[in-house]
């Protein structure tokens, strides 16, 4: 289906703009960190910074994660000690304790740039000092301006210029976003049966893995939130293949078809290699389905998954979206999600949440997907919640994940049938 053929999909968008509740771009380590393996994530900012990040990995104190805060204290902001001699003590006393590291990523936060700390400078000036053993890269994961999942499309894109220049007419597929290891090697193995040939993985689990880009390079996002990766890839020569994102039987159908029409595979190659673990996700599904087909379901926008998740939600569960919010709607991206919705769903971007907030008290859906601030607080008035930041540490794409990700909307509708709620 064409973008043309598609336009009555954006009828319903609703464009809002005032108060957002959004978590922090630091975050995205979480899941970043466990799949890029000799790599570090020092974050400049604040005690708070540290807080959130201790929170929200669960890390209890004597484990030693491949991430950690260099905390901005009052010496730093009363201009006593110098920030850059500061870091660089910080980073070397870290090397030293870490030999095993071989990428460092200097992760700005919302302190570390109100006092306008350049950390690309200092990246630059420590790679200078590390490399070839340890490469040193920055990027941004402050909260002032961002979604929780921009953090990632900040990372990615700070390794696109890490990435060598594939020959010409090397015709290599590439996948873009994190996926955990399980779901890389299940999309792996399809796509050797389908025998789509090289295929390569950014971020990668290990630092000397970082693929070549070049004018032979077509990719394929994992993930919706991946703009601005998208944006440098192409600048490199590279070609997104346009297709829905994996999520579901129809959506990871949809993208593997796209890898398999660019690569010219034979369809009926492509439907015996598919044909097993789509039957897997079928019976999974099923098992879901009952409960949840005629529940209503509101979207907070908090992720940018929200698009695929209500497509998965109405096509698949026969749930019915009340409201799609997303903070950004990239519509080239997500043309083909929006070719698969049925047209008139209301779709907003952006945010106003006192005015979402109201939208979804009147019309009490069985479930809202939100972020953990407003969880709460609707839990409290009575409506049932998944925090949307779960369906992104939650592997949820291909196949065989299919069944967990209808899960992740059953359980909490489980929970409160049993307690008579």
């Amino acid at each position: 289906m064409s973008v043309e053929t598609s336009a009555s999909a954006y009828r319903s968008i609703v464009h809002e703009r005032g108060q957002r509740e959004v978590f922090c771009g630091l975050t995205g380590i979480i899941w970043l960190h466990r799949k890029i393996q000799d790599a570090f994530f020092l974050i400049v900012g604040s005690r708070t910074c540290a807080h959130l990040m201790q929170s929200a990995a669960g890390v209890m104190i004597f484990a030693e994660p491949r991430f950690a805060t260099a905390i901005i204290d009052e010496r730093d902001l009363a201009g006593l000690a110098d920030a850059n001699d500061e870091l660089d003590r910080v980073v070397t006393t870290l090397i030293a304790r870490r030999p095993d590291i071989r990428l460092l990523f200097l992760v700005g936060s919302c302190p570390s740039e109100v006092i306008k700390l350049d950390l690309s400078r200092a990246a630059a000036r420590l790679d200078g000092q590390l490399s070839p053993g340890v490469r040193v890269l920055n990027y941004s994961g402050s909260g002032i301006e961002t979604t929780f999942t921009q953090g990632e499309d900040a990372c990615l894109a700070a390794i696109v210029p890490e990435m060598g220049t594939a020959p010409t007419d090397e015709a290599a597929l590439l996948i873009v976003g994190t996926l955990s290891e399980s779901v890389e090697d299940q999309f792996r193995r399809i796509f050797d049966a389908i025998g789509v040939g090289t295929v390569a993985f950014l971020p990668p689990r290990r630092a000397a893995d970082i693929p070549s880009v070049g004018h032979g390079t077509r990719f394929l996002l994992a993930q919706p939130f991946l703009a601005e990766t998208a944006r440098v890839l192409e600048a490199r020569g590279a070609k997104r293949l346009a297709a829905p994102f994996p999520l579901g039987i129809e959506g990871t159908t949809g993208w593997l078809r796209a890898a398999a029409e660019a690569y010219d595979v034979p369809a009926a190659v492509f439907e015996d290699a598919i044909a097993a673990p789509r039957r897997r996700a079928e019976t999974a599904l099923a098992a879901h389905r009952a409960q949840l087909s005629g529940r209503s379901i509101f979207f907070f926008p908090d992720s940018q998954l929200e698009i695929p998740l209500a497509r998965f939600c109405h096509n698949e569960l026969g749930m019915t979206p009340v409201e799609i919010g997303t903070p950004y709607l990239h519509r080239e991206h997500l043309a083909e999600e929006l070719a698969l919705l049925p047209p008139g769903m209301r779709i907003t971007e952006g945010q106003h949440v006192e005015h979402q907030l109201d939208r979804c008290r009147a019309a009490r859906p069985d479930i809202a997907v939100c972020g953990l601030g407003l969880a709460n607080p609707l839990e409290a008035e009575g409506v049932t919640t998944k925090w949307s930041i779960e369906l992104v540490f939650t592997p949820i794409q291909g196949f065989d994940q299919a069944g967990d990700l209808a899960g992740l909307f059953a359980r909490p509708l489980a929970r409160r049938d049993r307690l008579g709620v």
